[in-house]
């Protein structure tokens, strides 16, 4: 697969025009998001291009990058939403707006399996069968040729797996169950931020 890449400096470029629905991801230092902060944030428009901004990490300047996230004609496709928004709202200060997860979907629609991470989705719907081991890389210094692969192929799949996905939750009529669970998403991050991390719901 022949994968445009761009890597940007801090920000998005001003002339830069993405289309009304985005994949989204993110890469951080670690899972604390009180000790590792947010290194890259990635976007793809779904045609084989992945944008990939090296945040300023003293400054989290990145007002086109933000604007882009707050646009609430602009729909984003995570998958596992709620680590990366936590993230975009500790470091960015923005609250991301007209959000879809795979994740979730994947756990509403396939009842059939418990695996929902990003690597079976990418199997299943697309067949390709990627390497996450740069998982655990550093993306905080100079991104080497892997990483920046790694960095896109995490979202150069997801226009594909979640069109594929919804097709089911419409299918087996779940589709409205998932659209009130999203609405949840803004609400779980604020709990997170909270340092309520628990099931709420439980006994």
């Amino acid at each position: 697969m022949n994968l445009d890449i761009k890597l940007h400096n801090e920000d998005l470029p001003d002339q830069l025009v993405l289309s009304d629905k985005i994949a989204v991801d993110c890469e951080f230092m670690g899972l604390n998001v009180e000790r590792d902060r947010l290194c890259l944030v990635q976007i793809s428009t779904g045609k084989n291009d992945a944008h990939i901004i090296k945040l300023n990490r003293e400054t989290y300047n990145a007002p086109n990058l933000k604007s882009v996230l707050k646009n609430k004609n602009i729909n984003k496709i995570f998958h596992y939403a709620r680590a990366d928004l936590l993230f975009i709202k500790k470091y960015l200060n923005v609250d991301v707006e007209n959000v879809n997860c795979t994740k979730i979907m994947s756990k509403i629609a396939r009842s059939y399996s418990d695996k929902h991470g990003l690597k079976d989705l990418i199997k299943e719907f697309t067949g390709n069968d990627i390497n996450k081991n740069l998982q655990s890389s550093d993306f905080g210094g100079d991104l080497s040729e892997k990483q920046l692969q790694y960095c896109a192929k995490d979202v150069v799949f997801l226009h594909k797996i979640f069109y594929s996905l919804e097709k089911i939750l419409i299918r087996e009529k779940r589709d409205k169950l998932y659209d009130d669970t999203i609405k949840f998403i803004n609400t779980r991050v604020n709990l997170d931020i909270s340092s309520f991390t628990s099931d709420i719901w439980s006994h």
